[in-house]
C-alpha cells in the first residue's frame, strides 16, 4: 500500500500547486469481508477526479457523494457503506473522509522518507457514529524523528477525545525489483512489476546503450559491472532476478549480491544451470550460509506452463509475490526434470 500513499501525496501536491482543493478517503476499520482491507485510500479532487480506489469500483460514487460536504464546509466526517444488501462482500466499511494539503514541506518530507527507504506510519483519528461532531476526526503521519505531520494544512492538531478511535498502520519501504539484464524479457518484467507499484531497476551492461525510454515504468536503467553491484540498496524490501543470458555475468553479479538480504533471487534457466551455479557459489564462499541458497528460486517463476515473454514474467512475478506473503506454490525450482512438456 507504500506505492499507493505515495501517489496520492504526489498528486495532491499537484493540486495543492494548481490552488484545487482536494480530499482523501480511507477505510478505517471493516465489519465482516470487503475487497479491500482497511488502510486502502483515494483520492478526490474538487472537479470530481479520482485517484485510487478503496473498493472494486462499487463504494466509489458514494464516497464521492459524501466528499461534496466536506468540500463545502472543510471539515472532516465519517460515512459508513453497507455492502451486505449491495455487494457480496458481507461486510460493512467505515470510511473517513477529510482534507488533504500537501504543502511543499509537507511533500519534501515525505518524499524524502520514501527515497531514504525509511518505514511511515500513519494513524487516522476516527468514530464508527457518523453523526458524531464532538470526535477529532484526521489522519497524521509519523516519520521515523520528529513531530507527527498533520495532513489536514493545519499547525496544530486537535487533541482527540477520550473515546475516539484510533487506526495505526505501518507502511513500509516501497518494494523494489532488480532485473539484472536488458534483453526483451526484462521489458515484460519490468512492465508487469511496475503496474504493482514496485519501483524497478534495470542493472544493463556499461557498453549496452539502452535507457529508462526502452523499459517502460521502471524507475532507472543503471550500466554497471558485477563489482560495482556491491553498491547497490538491496534491503529485506527488494527482490532480484538475474536475467542476463549469459551464465558468467549472473555468477559475477550473484558473487556481489549474496550477503545482501532480498526476500527473492529469481534465476532464469534450467535446473542444471541453477545447480552449476550454487555449485561454483559454494566454491567461492565455502562457509555461505544455507539461507542464501534457500532464496534463490532457479528455475524463477511458478508451474504454469509460461511460454512467451509475458507469460514468463507473470510466472515470476506470481512466485515473488507468493514468497513475499508466505504461501505455498508450484515453483519451477520444485519441478524435476524439464521445465517443458516434450512436444
Amino acid at each position: 500500500m507504500t506505492h499507493e500513499f505515495r501517489t496520492l501525496i504526489t498528486t495532491a501536491f499537484t493540486y495543492n500547486q494548481q490552488q484545487q482543493a482536494c480530499v482523501m478517503a480511507s477505510v478505517v476499520a471493516l465489519d465482516g469481508s470487503s475487497y479491500r482491507k482497511p488502510g486502502v485510500r483515494m483520492l478526490i479532487a474538487a472537479n470530481g477526479t479520482m485517484t485510487g480506489a478503496v473498493s472494486g469500483g462499487c463504494v466509489e460514487k458514494e464516497v464521492l457523494f459524501q466528499a461534496q460536504e466536506v468540500f463545502e464546509t472543510g471539515n472532516p466526517k465519517m460515512m459508513t457503506y453497507d455492502g451486505r444488501y449491495r455487494l457480496g462482500c458481507e461486510g460493512i466499511l467505515y470510511i473517513l473522509i477529510e482534507p488533504l494539503v500537501v504543502t511543499e514541506a509537507l511533500y519534501n518530507q515525505l518524499s524524502t522518507a520514501f527515497e531514504q527507504r525509511t518505514p511511515i506510519q500513519i494513524c487516522a483519528y476516527y468514530s464508527r457514529d457518523i453523526e458524531a461532531t464532538q470526535h477529532y476526526l484526521g489522519s497524521q503521519v509519523q516519520l521515523a524523528a520528529g513531530a507527527p505531520l498533520l495532513l489536514n494544512g493545519e499547525e496544530t492538531q486537535t487533541t482527540p477525545a477520550e473515546n475516539t478511535l484510533e487506526f495505526k498502520q505501518q507502511l513500509p519501504p516501497i518494494f523494489q525489483l532488480f532485473l539484472f539484464g536488458a534483453e526483451h524479457d526484462a521489458v515484460q518484467l519490468g512492465i508487469q512489476a511496475s503496474q504493482l507499484g514496485w519501483d524497478v531497476t534495470v542493472i544493463a551492461s556499461p557498453k549496452d546503450p539502452k535507457t529508462e525510454a526502452n523499459f517502460p515504468g521502471v524507475k532507472s536503467v543503471l550500466h554497471l559491472l558485477p563489482e560495482e553491484a556491491h553498491q547497490l540498496v538491496i534491503d529485506e524490501e527488494s527482490a532480484v532476478v538475474l536475467m542476463n543470458h549469459n551464465y558468467a555475468t549472473d555468477l559475477n553479479f550473484l558473487v556481489n549480491i549474496y550477503d545482501k538480504q532480498p526476500q527473492y533471487i529469481g534465476i532464469l534457466g534450467s535446473s542444471k544451470r541453477r545447480e552449476k551455479l550454487f555449485n561454483e557459489l559454494i566454491d567461492y564462499k565455502p562457509d555461505l550460509d544455507a539461507e542464501v541458497l534457500d532464496r534463490i528460486y532457479g528455475p524463477a517463476g511458478i508451474d504454469i506452463g509460461a511460454i512467451t515473454p509475458q507469460e514468463i514474467a507473470l510466472s515470476v512475478l506470481a512466485e515473488l509475490l507468493a514468497v513475499t506473503r508466505k504461501r505455498d506454490v508450484p515453483s519451477l525450482r520444485d519441478k524435476l526434470g524439464s521445465i517443458h512438456k516434450e512436444a
